[in-house]
C-alpha cells in the first residue's frame, strides 16, 4: 500500500515531538504546523540526492527558523541521508548530529547553521545569488537549481531580513523561493503583541512576487510552489499554517513554540491524527515511501555528471567548486611584494590592500568583491571586478547598498554556496553590524574576507562614533576568526595571501585610512605575516642585550620604529616586534614566541586601541601606549599627540618599567 501524503507529513510530526519529548527540550510547535509544507517540497520539488548531498547543482534548501530542527532533521532521516534514527533519539544530547539548531558541517544535508533569526533567509540570499552568476559563466547546463526557505515570524521581524528581501528584489533573485510559516505565532504569545505588518505588501513594495495560501493544503501548496519556479522575481508564499498541529488541546498556542507537549498531549495526539505507533517508529510503508521518492534525483546528478564532464572549462568549474586555488597565483603576489620592498611607497594599507587586490583578483577569478556603498573609501573593486546589476550576472563586484547586516550573511552564502571567494568592505566600527554573520563565519568554517578600513583614531575627523577603539578586542575574541592588521604594503600582501589560504578561517583585514611608512624595506619571500609576529628590528647586540620589546600593530608599527631608535641612542637596547595577527602568533611554538617577546625585556605594547587582551604579552612589569576611552574628532595627527600614542611617551614607558 502506498503511503498518503497526510501518513508522511505525520511521520515528520511524530519524530519531532517524540524527540523534543525524549530530549525534555525544543520546539515542536513549527516541524507540526511546516510538515505539509516540508513533504510537499521534499517529494514533488526539490532536487536533490540523499546518497551525493554536496551534488553541486542541487537545489539548497535552508532552515532559516532553525529553532525548529526536528523539522529538518526529520526529513534527513526520512529522505535517506546520512541520519539515522538513533541520531533522531539523541536530539539534543553531548556529541550528538542533531544538535539544537541545525549546524552546517556537523550533519549531512544541512545547508546553513541557522538559529540565529534572519541569518537564514539573508544566507539564501547569498545561495541565490551565486547561482544565478554561476549560471552566467558555465551556463544552465551546468548550473541551474533553486533555492529555498522556510522563515518564521521571528526571522521576518528581525532587521537584517528587510535588508535581504530589498536586495534580493533589486537582483531579480527569480529562482529563490520563500516559504513563510505563517502561524501568527512567537514566544511571548500572538504576533499581535509586536507587529502588524502586512508581509505580502512589505515583499511586493521590494520587487518580490508574493502568494498567500492554506500551509495544510496540499493542492495549494503544490500550486504555489510551481508558480513560484515560474517567476522572474523572488518569491514569498505565506503559508497559513497552525503550530503545533495535531495537538488536541495545545494546537495554535504559544506552549508548542519552545517546549515539549507532554506524555498526555502526545498520546491524544497519537488518537487524533490516527498514528498508532510507538514512539520513533515509523512504518516500512511510509519510510519506504519517502526513500523512493527522494531517491528521483540520483539519475538526474548522474546526467548532470555526464554533462559537465564534457565541458571546456569543466576542469576550472571543479577548482572553484572545491574552493581550490589556481596555480600561479603566490608567484604573481611574489614578485608584487618584491617590487613594493624595492619601490617604498607610503600608503594607507586600506589602499595597499587595493594595490594586493588588483594582483590577486586577476589571477584568482573565483574572488568576488563588494562593499556597503563604500566602494571609494575601502578599495575593494579592481580593474578585473565588473559591477554586478539586477541585469549583468557576469561581473565580480556586488554593491551591496548600506546592508552591512546582509552583506556578511550573503557573503557566507556565497561561500557556502560554493564556486566563489567573496570578499567585501566597510568601516572597522561597523563590524558590530556583521557581528552576527562574522561569528556564523568562523562556527561553519568559511573562507570569508572582512576588509575594515578606517581602523582608529586615525581615521580622523569623523570623530568618535566611526573610530573603533574596542573593535579589536571583540574581533580577537572569536574563536577560528583572524585579525590581520598589517603595518605596511608588503605586510598586507602577506595577510591576504594567509587569508586566501585558509580554507576553514575567516579573516578581518584591518586597515589604516592614513598614510603609512613602509617598514619591510628588504624582500624575502618567506611569508613573514605567517607566524602571526615577527622580529621587525632586532636590539643593538642581539636579542642577548636586548632590554625592551616594542609590540605593536599596523599603524603604531611606524611610532614603535621611532620610538626604538630614541631609545638606543640612549644606551637601552630595544628590538620591535611587528604583530599582524595575535591568533596566529598564539599557534606558534613556546620557544618561538618566548625568542619573539624575549624573556628577560620590559615589553610595550602599542595600539590605537584599548589594551584589553594585550596583558598576556606584556607581562607584569608591562606597559602600554593606547586608548583608554572613545576618541575624539580632529586631524589624525592631533589625535595621536592629544592621547599619548607618541614616540616619546613609549620612550618615556619603557624606561618608567626599567626602574622598576
Amino acid at each position: 500500500m502506498t503511503a498518503t501524503h497526510n501518513q508522511m507529513a505525520n511521520a515528520i510530526r511524530f519524530l519531532s515531538v517524540d524527540a523534543v519529548q525524549a530530549a525534555k527540550s525544543g520546539h515542536p510547535g513549527m516541524p507540526m504546523g511546516m510538515a505539509d509544507v516540508a513533504t510537499v517540497l521534499f517529494t514533488k520539488f526539490l532536487k536533490f540526492d540523499p546518497k551525493a548531498s554536496n551534488w553541486q547543482d542541487r537545489d539548497r534548501f535552508v532552515l532559516s527558523a532553525g529553532h525548529g530542527s526536528m523539522l529538518m532533521y526529520s526529513l534527513l532521516y526520512l529522505a535517506g541521508y546520512k541520519v539515522g534514527i538513533k541520531d533522531i533519539k539523541n536530539f539534543r544530547q553531548l556529541g550528538a548530529k542533531t544538535a539544537g539548531h541545525p549546524e552546517y558541517g556537523h550533519i549531512d544535508g544541512v545547508e546553513t547553521t541557522t538559529g540565529p533569526l534572519g541569518q537564514g533567509i539573508t544566507t539564501a540570499v547569498g545561495m541565490a545569488l551565486a547561482e544565478k552568476m554561476l549560471a552566467e559563466r558555465h551556463g544552465k547546463r551546468a548550473v541551474d537549481h533553486f533555492t529555498y526557505t522556510i522563515v518564521g515570524d521571528g526571522c521576518l521581524m528581525e532587521g537584517i531580513s528587510q535588508e535581504a528581501i530589498s536586495m534580493a528584489g533589486h537582483l531579480k533573485l527569480g529562482k529563490l523561493v520563500v516559504l513563510w510559516d505563517d502561524n501568527e505565532i512567537c514566544i511571548d504569545g500572538n504576533t499581535n503583541l509586536t507587529t502588524s505588518d502586512d508581509q505580502c505588501k512589505r515583499f511586493e513594495a521590494s520587487g518580490w512576487d508574493t502568494q498567500a495560501i492554506d500551509g495544510h493544503d496540499l493542492k495549494a501548496i503544490n500550486k504555489a510552489i510551481a508558480k513560484a519556479q515560474k517567476s522572474g522575481k523572488p518569491s514569498l508564499i505565506a503559508c497559513k499554517t497552525i503550530i503545533g498541529f495535531g495537538a488536541p488541546t495545545k494546537a495554535g498556542s504559544h506552549s508548542t513554540h519552545g517546549a515539549p507537549l507532554g506524555d498526555e498531549e502526545i498520546t491524544g495526539m497519537r488518537a487524533a491524527l490516527k498514528w498508532p505507533h510507538a514512539p520513533f517508529v515509523i512504518p516500512k510503508d511510509i519510510l519506504d515511501a519517502w526513500r523512493t521518492v527522494c531517491a528521483r534525483g540520483a539519475g538526474e546528478r548522474k546526467k548532470w555528471e555526464k554533462r559537465t564532464s564534457k565541458m571546456k572549462n569543466a576542469a576550472a568549474f571543479k577548482r572553484d567548486a572545491k574552493g581550490t586555488l589556481p596555480t600561479g597565483w603566490e608567484k604573481k603576489l611574489d614578485a608584487f611584494k618584491a617590487r613594493m620592498a624595492k619601490e617604498q611607497p607610503k600608503l594607507a594599507t586600506r589602499q595597499s590592500s587595493g594595490k594586493v587586490l588588483e594582483v590577486l583578483t586577476e589571477a584568482i577569478p573565483a574572488m568576488i568583491g563588494g562593499s556597503a556603498d563604500l566602494t571609494g573609501s575601502v578599495n575593494t573593486k579592481t580593474p578585473s571586478t565588473d559591477s554586478i546589476t539586477n541585469s549583468n550576472f557576469k561581473g565580480r563586484y556586488i554593491h551591496y547598498g548600506v546592508r552591512e547586516h546582509a552583506m556578511g550573511a550573503v557573503m557566507n552564502g556565497l561561500a557556502l554556496h560554493g564556486g566563489f571567494i567573496p570578499y567585501s568592505g566597510t568601516f572597522a566600527v561597523f563590524a558590530d553590524y556583521m557581528k552576527g554573520a562574522m561569528r556564523l563565519s568562523a562556527l561553519m568554517e568559511q573562507r570569508v574576507v572582512y576588509v575594515l578600513t578606517h581602523d582608529s583614531i586615525g581615521l580622523g575627523e569623523d570623530g568618535p562614533t566611526h573610530q573603533p577603539v574596542e573593535t579589536l578586542a571583540m574581533l580577537r575574541a572569536l574563536p577560528n576568526f583572524n585579525v590581520f592588521r598589517p603595518c605596511d604594503v608588503v605586510e598586507t600582501a602577506e595577510c591576504w595571501q594567509i587569508a586566501l589560504q585558509s580554507q576553514k578561517t575567516p579573516s578581518g583585514m584591518v586597515l589604516t585610512r592614513q598614510g603609512l611608512a613602509p617598514q619591510r624595506k628588504t624582500h624575502k619571500k618567506a611569508n613573514m605575516c605567517a607566524k602571526g609576529a615577527y622580529i621587525l628590528a632586532e636590539a643593538k647586540g642581539g636579542d642577548a642585550k636586548r632590554k625592551v620589546t616594542l609590540l605593536a600593530t599596523g599603524s603604531e608599527v611606524e611610532i614603535a620604529m621611532v620610538a626604538r631608535d630614541m631609545l638606543q641612542k640612549d644606551g637601552v637596547p630595544t628590538a620591535v616586534v611587528s604583530m599582524p595577527c595575535w591568533e596566529l602568533f598564539d599557534d606558534q611554538s613556546a620557544a618561538y614566541r618566548e625568542k619573539v617577546l624575549g624573556p628577560k625585556a620590559v615589553r610595550i605594547g602599542i595600539e590605537a586601541a584599548v589594551s584589553f587582551g594585550w596583558d598576556r604579552y606584556l607581562g607584569a612589569n608591562g606597559g602600554f601606549v593606547g586608548m583608554t576611552g572613545f576618541g575624539a574628532s580632529a586631524p589624525a595627527p592631533e589625535l595621536y599627540k592629544s592621547f599619548g600614542i607618541t614616540a616619546d611617551n613609549v620612550v618615556a614607558e619603557a624606561k618608567a618599567r626599567l626602574k622598576k
